[in-house]
This record gives structure tokens, C-alpha cells and sequence, in this order.
């Protein structure tokens, strides 16, 4: 595992997270000294290259941290596990891109909207993009947005990633979610924008993982591998802090049988889902790309999800009425548990469609 020394600092993070966690629900909005905590912590910079001043970090140490963090807030998490791995996906940027992204400095926060919803033509030098994506999470405090679209060419359109600095996008606020709802996972809106061709690349590329300007590892891992893992871990670690609030609302009670009963089984669902992301992130590290092993990671992230939900509900059911307190953190972490355990990315029809077929047939 890479050791950037993000995981203690990520411990920090979590715990100034925690203590503006309930006024960050209420107002739906990460508090400004917690965003400058999670950019400060190395997050953004996390996989950037060195020769851009960035960390050339891994997975397992970037989903440990993560895990940190949503112990303290999942809402915190997913913005910082997003812009870690929206910088990875900008990799496949031309070399100039690199540059403009990060020429300045390696801690730029950039933002994916990973669906082709909007249409671009060629133009002199690069395209003209149009669109309008949802649920963009971080956009709020994004430097960059890295969104897709269909190009119009002699043939099949083809499908491709535009990077936008602010000043070129549009936020319109539209995310009402009962959970995660600090992740300002708005709306983006690009009009007749031009993007020159070095702030373009192929979502085929982004699919595959084939990197043609950079050869360093992490920079060339296929999206399928990758899998859920950017949206679990924040739960994950969310599950911890159910588990603590749980504990906590229990406290000077007295504990019947069944109660304890459900913590029990609680805990060990949350550390069965911690081993299974914490393999998918070796898989990553390790570089075994193979039919199963891709089949296996995705497998993991559905099945953690699904196991998440019951764990938390279970330990909402044990701590009784004290734990849906307005005051309770419990609530909380229940519903940003539910809430990104919806993600499409963590249900079992994703995971079949994208690679169960193959896994049967591949070693």
C-alpha cells in the first residue's frame, strides 16, 4: 500500500467533519473550513502526478482514508473521494491539460458527470459543448468539472470527456436528497461553451483504462475495476459512526438480549463490508485485471451496500427512538447510508450486466 501519509491526516479531517456534520445536513452545504481540510488533507492531489506536484498515491491507502472521513461525515467523504478519483480520470488529458489543471498547483478539486447528456461539434482547434448534467457532486467548491458528451461525427458519434473550469459551467442548485445532504450534487449547465482539443479525450479511453499520456499505474486501471469503490467506501465508513452513535444512545441503558443481539451482528456485517472493499482495493493496487476478479469487485461493492443498509437498520432498531433524535447523529448516518447505497454504481443489475457474462467464460 502507497503511504502518503493521508490516512492520519484523513483522521483529522474526519473528526473536524464530525463536529459540523449536523449543521452541514441542515444547511446542505460542507462547512468552508472543512472543504479547505479535505484539499489541504491531499485528497485532490492524491493520484496527480509528482512531476504536477501531486502524491502518485494508491486505492487501498485513498479507500482507507476515505473510510476515516465517514466516520465522521459521509457527506465529507463522498467529495473526497470523488475529487480524488475525478483527478485520476483527467490523467487521460492530453500532456497540455496537465498542465492547465494542475500547472499551478496539485490540489485543484475537479468534479465527473459521468453520462454522455451532453452534444458537442467539432470546431477550429477543439469543440462546442452544450449540456445539462445532474446530481454533480462537489460542484459546489469545484475548480473544474469534467463532464461527457456525444460528438457529432461523419460516422457514430463518439462520446467524450470536456474539462471546463468554472468560470464555463453553471451551477444550479437541485439536489433535495434525504441523505448525503451536504454533497452539493447540483446541476451543471454548459452553453455553447468552447473546448480546446487538449481539455478532451475518449470516454472509450476512461472506459478501458488504456492511458496514452501517462504510464504510471494508477493512471491505467479500467473503469470496470474500479467499480463501485468511489461510492462504498464513504458508506463504509459511515456505517463506523452508525455503529459508535448507536453505542452512544444506548449508553447508561440497560441492554436487553435482542439488543444485544443486533449489535452484534451489526458489527460484524460492518467489518465483513470493510474487508470486502479493502479486496477491492488490493485488486486495484495489484493491477490483476482479469474477467472474475473485475466481476468479483463489483459483486463487492453491491453486496456491501446491500449489507450497509441491514447493518445500519438493525442498529437504528436496537438504539430504539433515541436514535431518530434530531440531535442524534444515528439518523444521519442512517440516511446517508440508504441514500448512497442507492447509487447506481452499487446495485447487482450493474454489476451483472457490466461483467458477470464475461467472468464465466474468463480467468
Amino acid at each position: 500500500m502507497s503511504d502518503t501519509g493521508l490516512v492520519p491526516v484523513a483522521e483529522k479531517v474526519g473528526a473536524l467533519a464530525a463536529e459540523h456534520a449536523q449543521e452541514a445536513d441542515r444547511t446542505r452545504k460542507l462547512a468552508p473550513e472543512v472543504v479547505e481540510a479535505v484539499r489541504e488533507a491531499g485528497f485532490a492531489r492524491h493520484f496527480v502526478a509528482k512531476s504536477h506536484g501531486g502524491n502518485e498515491g494508491g486505492f487501498a491507502e485513498l479507500t482507507q482514508a476515505v473510510m476515516a472521513v465517514g466516520e465522521g461525515c459521509a457527506s465529507t467523504a463522498w467529495c473526497a473521494s470523488l475529487t480524488a478519483l475525478s483527478a485520476r480520470y483527467a490523467t487521460h488529458l492530453p500532456q497540455l491539460g496537465h498542465d492547465e489543471l494542475w500547472g499551478s498547483g496539485a490540489d485543484t478539486f475537479v468534479v465527473t458527470a459521468q453520462p454522455p447528456l451532453g452534444k458537442a461539434t467539432t470546431a477550429s482547434g477543439g469543440h462546442r459543448l452544450s449540456g445539462r448534467w445532474a446530481y454533480v457532486s462537489g460542484v459546489d467548491f469545484a475548480d473544474w468539472a469534467l463532464v461527457c458528451g456525444m460528438v457529432a461525427t461523419g460516422g457514430e458519434p463518439e462520446a467524450r470527456f470536456f474539462a471546463l473550469p468554472r468560470r464555463d459551467f453553471t451551477v444550479v442548485e437541485g439536489w433535495d436528497n434525504a441523505g448525503m445532504r451536504a454533497t452539493s450534487s447540483h446541476n451543471v449547465i454548459v452553453d455553447d461553451v468552447f473546448v480546446p482539443e487538449h481539455l478532451s479525450f475518449l470516454r472509450a479511453d476512461f472506459i478501458s483504462g488504456k492511458n496514452s499520456t501517462s504510464d504510471l499505474p494508477a493512471h491505467n486501471v479500467p473503469f470496470q475495476a474500479v467499480g463501485g469503490l468511489t461510492f462504498v467506501g464513504p458508506a463504509v465508513g459511515a456505517a463506523y459512526g452508525a455503529l459508535t452513535a448507536a453505542i452512544n444512545a444506548m449508553s447508561g441503558k440497560k441492554v436487553n438480549t435482542t439488543q444485544g443481539v443486533d449489535l452484534c451482528r451489526a458489527s460484524a456485517q460492518i467489518d465483513s463490508a470493510r474487508f470486502l472493499v479493502e479486496q477491492n482495493a488490493q485488486v486495484l493496487d495489484e493491477r490483476t485485471f482479469t474477467p472474475r476478479l473485475m466481476a468479483r469487485c463489483e459483486r463487492n461493492a453491491a453486496f456491501t451496500a446491500e449489507s450497509l443498509v441491514d447493518a445500519v437498520g438493525t442498529l437504528v432498531r436496537a438504539a430504539g427512538t433515541s436514535g431518530f433524535s434530531e440531535n442524534s447523529p444515528l439518523q444521519r448516518f442512517w440516511r446517508d447510508i440508504v441514500s448512497a447505497s442507492s447509487h447506481v454504481a452499487l446495485r447487482y443489475e450493474t454489476a451483472v450486466a457490466r461483467t458477470w457474462p464475461a467472468a464465466l467464460t474468463g480467468e
